[in-house]
């Protein structure tokens, strides 16, 4: 049986989920084919379970921003040396990268000088398309790739235009839903009464989110838990029932996407007087069976919208990254959550920076909550989104094409060195 090796570099909690679908899906395709495949790893626990030897764990090391990055700066070196000197001594048949701009480019720059034999293929490319702030990170990214693996038409359009090799495969996770939970299944699993509002709070799955978006969130889920109370109570003495008790009461449920931010959750939950419960292990039950999301934005907003959960999308760096970005760097973007950059639309509320505030988030909150209107209208896009993400199958597609890669001998390609 021929052997060949694959290195699959990808970094924080979204990437590690994206390259454990993809492992599984490669030694489907390897089985199939009679190929022995060996697969390691920049990436996490879900990519080691999976079948990776980890060189070393990036879950936790990611940031977005400017003055975020810096305490991550000596850590990633290490592995990106660690991963060069482990590259130069086993040059693997193949390598996948994954999101992951800056560490990515620096490996597969890497690569392309030092191991031009080696097969680079880009999956879920960064999202420089969306906010590239000059030309220079797409040229990198189409230098460095034999072959990029789409998951949004748009992305696919916008290397292909750049001179890329691009394959649209769609989006990892409508594979990954297929084995959700019902809305009733997810319920009856957490013990949620078919009557009892359950909202999910999503703040953090970086270090920097858990200081920047922690307190917002929960200040927000403080003022609407107040009013969703109010409203309870209001309507038993309406109705001539008892008081509100504990069971009938609302509900907030966590996923902790690293077991590193339990302790200030549990304090921010101590701190803010919720009626939150902390889930490590049951997350996609968690955002099943919620009647609206409160969330950062991420891959999880795309999970929310195929599972129909309206939702909330906010995000916050730092005043000082946020003033060098809008001021020096002339950044800008249409959109962040990825529902509304699929269909390059707003179908879900996004407040950014300055506008995520507890109050806007409470306002926007109620809507989703008590407008009928805004809910339907919310579940039609949805509709919507998910035929720009492609048919089931897209980790069979992805592997397939990485598979025939790995069989094939590249071919030569002239490389300038700087």
């Amino acid at each position: 049986m021929t052997a060949k090796t694959i290195l699959i570099s990808t970094g924080e909690v979204s990437g590690d989920l994206q390259g454990a679908l993809l492992i599984n899906a490669l030694k489907l395709q390897a089985e199939a084919t009679g190929l022995e495949l060996n697969i390691v790893a920049l990436g996490g626990e879900k990519m080691a379970d999976a079948g990776a030897k980890l060189l070393a764990n990036t879950t936790s090391i990611g940031s977005v921003g400017l003055l975020e990055s810096v305490p991550f700066v000596l850590p990633t070196l290490q592995i990106q040396r660690r991963a060069r000197e482990y590259l130069r001594q086993y040059p693997p048949d193949l390598v996948v990268l994954i999101d992951y701009l800056g560490p990515n480019i620096s490996i597969g720059s890497f690569i392309r000088h030092q191991l031009p034999q080696v097969p680079v293929v880009y999956y879920i490319a960064p999202q420089d398309w969306v906010w590239s702030i000059s030309p220079r990170n797409t040229k990198k990214l189409v230098e460095i790739a034999d072959k990029m693996l789409a998951v949004f038409p748009e992305e696919a359009r916008y290397f292909a235009k750049n001179g890329a090799s691009v394959t649209w495969v769609g989006h990892p996770l409508v594979d990954r839903m297929q084995s959700s939970p019902s809305r009733e299944q997810a319920r009856a699993a957490l013990g949620i009464k078919p009557g009892q509002t359950a909202i999910a709070l999503v703040p953090a799955s970086r270090r920097q989110e858990v200081k920047y978006m922690l307190p917002i969130v929960f200040e927000a889920a403080r003022l609407l838990q107040a009013e969703l109370l109010g409203k309870l109570e209001g309507s038993k003495i309406v109705d001539q029932q008892p008081s509100t008790s504990q069971a009938d009461a609302p509900l907030f449920w966590i996923p902790l996407s690293l077991e590193a931010y339990r302790r200030p959750i549990e304090e921010a939950i101590k701190h803010y007087g919720l009626r939150a419960t902390i889930v490590a292990s049951q997350t996609t039950q968690v955002l099943a069976a919620a009647d609206l999301a409160i969330t950062k934005s991420g891959t999880v907003n795309l999970e929310l919208a195929l599972l129909d959960v309206p939702q909330v999308v906010f995000y916050r760096v730092s005043p000082v990254t946020a003033w060098i970005a809008r001021h020096l760097l002339n950044f800008s973007i249409p959109f962040m959550a990825p529902p509304n950059l699929v269909v390059m639309r707003s179908i879900v509320p996004e407040l950014l920076q300055e506008q995520a505030t507890p109050e806007n988030i409470v306002r926007e909150a109620r809507e989703l909550l008590f407008n009928t209107d805004k809910r339907l209208q919310v579940l039609a896009d949805y509709q919507e989104m998910r035929s720009f993400l492609g048919e089931v199958g897209v980790c069979d597609r992805a592997a397939r094409e990485i598979i025939r890669l790995a069989h094939e001998t590249r071919k030569e390609k002239i490389v300038i060195n700087k």
